[in-house]
């Protein structure tokens, strides 16, 4: 065996250990599928909603730590063709403006609790290779309700309100 493979095969024990014994007796509290209740954005002390007074919006976090997250305003209209791809530059804007989804996998620390996110593919290109920690993105769970604050670039605060679904 080489010395390189050996590093490889410690290092990997090492890790498988670490992840197991993190976890003994501890639940991932993220796991699970989540409904948006509601989505609010704070710019400058003005409040606003960021999709909608009724938004649609999932979030899925996997036991293998791998998350989903789509959210879109249900008030953006169809657009005149039923082709992807064919919509007109302001049918387009609204679609971009009204919605984002996104992927990756995330962290957790011993406990259960979130620690931090890299997206791996989003419908805002500008998001892929995005790492957030717990300094960047806040979610608190209480029961079966969790809520999401972060802060975009250009310093407007989000608080997004997510419910538990079985």
């Amino acid at each position: 065996m080489t010395l390189k493979s050996r590093v490889l095969a410690v290092s990997a024990v090492i890790a498988f250990s670490v992840f197991s014994t993190a976890f003994a007796g501890k639940e991932n509290s993220l796991v699970g599928t989540w409904r948006m209740i509601s989505a609010t954005v704070e710019r400058q002390g003005s409040s606003s909603d960021a999709y909608g007074p009724n938004p649609h919006g999932w979030l899925v976090f996997t036991p293998e730590l791998t998350f989903i997250e789509v959210l879109t305003d249900p008030r953006v209209p169809p657009f005149r063709s039923n082709v992807r791809g064919e919509g007109t530059d302001e049918e387009n804007r609204a679609a971009m403006r009204g919605s984002i989804g996104f992927f990756g996998r995330y962290t957790v620390n011993p406990n259960g609790e979130f620690m931090g996110n890299t997206v791996e593919g989003a419908t805002f290109p500008n998001w892929v290779g995005a790492v957030r920690t717990r300094d960047d993105l806040q979610l608190k769970i209480d029961g079966d309700r969790m809520v999401e604050d972060f802060r975009r670039p250009d310093g407007a605060k989000v608080h997004i309100v997510w419910e538990r679904v079985r």
